[in-house]
């Protein structure tokens, strides 16, 4: 279900950055205009205006003008930013909304600085740390009926390739500024009830801001930069930082209701002119396609901008495809566009303020992601029931036996909970067999077909054994904390603590039996580090809900 809000259109802030020395240099013997920022952009706050120079235009000839939403001048702070333009849309994404900050501009503007900032200065964090302290104060500041669950991505697009900076595959040693090779390459899909996502994406479960910062510091370990005659530290990919925020709360009818909401955290990499940048060899080639999928990205403003094209060609590029909901559809959006204000630089300026204009006039249509279908933490509240309802019939029925004042069961008690989960699985099993067996035996398919079918069958039958094994591990963890004494469950292997507590650092979550994971849903491991402690003001978690990574915000 899904409560439709009406349109809305895509806000758009401009930032200009200070000259920096050389620029200044350069730039001597111009006249600035009295409240301007220097060289060829002014800038009014108050009335969001940005009045751009044509710094080799004869003396009469008219400035260029233009109106947005806000604007940031160079002596503006981040916070400032971040406040005024950015905290209403997270504020959204905790009520169930799908949210999107993306920086556009040149190389060297100040994009990633806007976005990521100096995270040990806290005057100098970008929106991305100021985001993550925003959504989990909020998250212990909610109300006590509220069970919150919250996941991380973070992917780059490196020369129209996909890349996971969470495979734990790519975390070894490397040199800095070269891009391994051996890193994977994932594919793009599509489905009516999550959109666009990527295939086989990592998903980490996080429970405090410091484990979702070493998340964000794992992948920027092995994100592609490099240096060029503009930026010492360019970004040689477009990168996405994606929070799911699930949240479960009572309705009116007095059901729990969930409500998923979804932010894209968006760095882009700068547009560069080869004859600025100096680059050459690899370098030339990355600007190549930096400059393509920009390009694309400019064509589906334009078009959706125009409002009278009938085709609008999210399919030209890889980042055009990730932000489709993000222009002209199910999302709430934030552009900011940065500036540089030199006169060396007035092409690239005057284009960005182009696209940042027509960008002002796409229309959203956001809406509260209500009970989808994929919610994980829907599945994982299921599985609690189960496991709780199945060691209460195990408990009322089993016989019990004291020694040494502890309680304990003798190993007889009732199994019927557990044999008909195990007799579900074991006909999966044979299902699976049986359609592998009849694709075998299809000679209308071609080989690579029937391989590819085969991998498929083998691939669910691995998820049905490891949630097998999940679920054991899970039940005996459980059932300890009622009967220390208690032995494993048939068939399980001993849980290396025997002891319920947060999600070891670099183990995945458990997966939940029954459940199909969506691809782009897999939960991935936990960042290396030590576990957090609970969130200031809530109770204590039971050994299951902080397993599963639930966040209560119960007293």
């Amino acid at each position: 279900m899904s409560k439709v809000k009406s349109s809305e259109t895509v806000k758009v802030v401009i930032r200009c950055r200070p000259l920096n020395r050389k620029e200044e240099a350069a730039a001597a013997g111009v006249t600035r205009t009295p409240g301007g920022v220097g060289g060829i952009v002014e800038m009014d706050m108050r009335l969001g205006q940005v009045v751009l120079r044509n710094p080799r235009g004869p003396p009469g000839e008219p400035r260029k003008t233009f109106t947005f939403d806000s604007v940031y001048d160079p002596s503006s702070k981040q916070r400032d930013l971040y406040d005024e333009t950015v905290r209403p849309l997270i504020d959204s994404v905790l009520d169930g909304f799908n949210g999107t900050i993306f920086a556009y501009g040149q190389t060297g503007t100040g994009k990633t600085y806007t976005m990521q900032g100096v995270w040990l200065e806290p005057e100098k964090r970008g929106v991305i740390p100021n985001a993550f302290d925003h959504v989990f104060t909020q998250i212990s500041r909610s109300a006590a009926d509220r069970q919150y669950l919250v996941r991380a991505s973070y992917l780059e697009i490196y020369r129209e390739e996909i890349r996971d900076l969470l495979d734990p595959n790519v975390h070894a040693p490397h040199v800095p500024n070269v891009h391994t090779h051996t890193q994977r390459t994932l594919e793009l899909r599509e489905s009516p009830e999550s959109g666009v996502y990527v295939r086989d994406l990592t998903s980490c479960v996080c429970k405090s801001v410091k484990e979702i910062q070493e998340l964000m510091n794992v992948g920027n370990q092995v994100r592609s930069v490099g240096a060029t005659d503009m930026n010492e530290h360019s970004s040689r990919s477009h990168t996405l930082f994606l929070i799911t925020v699930e949240c479960s709360l009572p309705g009116p009818d007095g059901r729990q209701h969930i409500r998923v909401g979804r932010l894209n955290l968006v760095d882009l990499a700068g547009s560069e002119r080869q004859a600025k940048t100096g680059v050459h060899g690899e370098r030339l080639k990355e600007a190549a396609k930096i400059n393509l999928s920009l390009s694309a990205l400019g064509n589906v403003i334009s078009a959706l901008a125009d409002g009278r094209s009938g085709h609008v060609p999210y399919r030209d590029s890889k980042l055009t495809r990730l932000l489709q909901d993000s222009l002209g559809g199910n999302a709430k959006t934030v552009m900011v566009a940065t500036l540089g204000p030199a006169p060396q630089h007035y092409e690239e300026t005057l284009t960005t303020l182009r696209y940042a204009n027509r960008a002002k006039n796409i229309q959203n249509q956001p809406r509260v992601n209500e009970d989808p279908k994929d919610a994980l933490l829907r599945e994982f509240q299921k599985e609690i029931a189960r496991l709780r309802a199945q060691l209460s019939h195990r408990e009322g029925r089993g016989k019990h036996r004291k020694e040494d004042g502890e309680e304990g069961w003798d190993g007889e008690g009732d199994e019927e909970g557990e044999e008909e989960v195990e007799k579900e699985r074991m006909l999966q099993e044979e299902r699976l067999e049986e359609e592998k067996e009849a694709i075998r035996e299809d000679g209308s398919l071609l080989a690579e077909e029937k391989q590819r079918l085969l991998g498929e069958k083998e691939r669910m039958m691995g998820d049905l054994r490891k949630e097998r094994d999940a679920t054991e591990q899970l039940t005996a963890k459980y059932k300890h904390r009622y009967n220390k004494s208690a032995p494993p469950l048939p068939g399980s292997r001993p849980h290396p603590s025997r002891e319920a507590g947060p999600i070891p650092p670099g183990k995945p979550a458990p997966s939940l039996p029954g459940s199909r994971p969506h691809p782009s849903r897999e939960v991935g491991p936990t960042p290396p580090g030590k576990s957090a402690p609970p969130l200031q003001g809530s109770r204590p978690h039971t050994a299951l809900i902080t397993t599963l990574g639930i966040i209560d915000t119960a007293d």
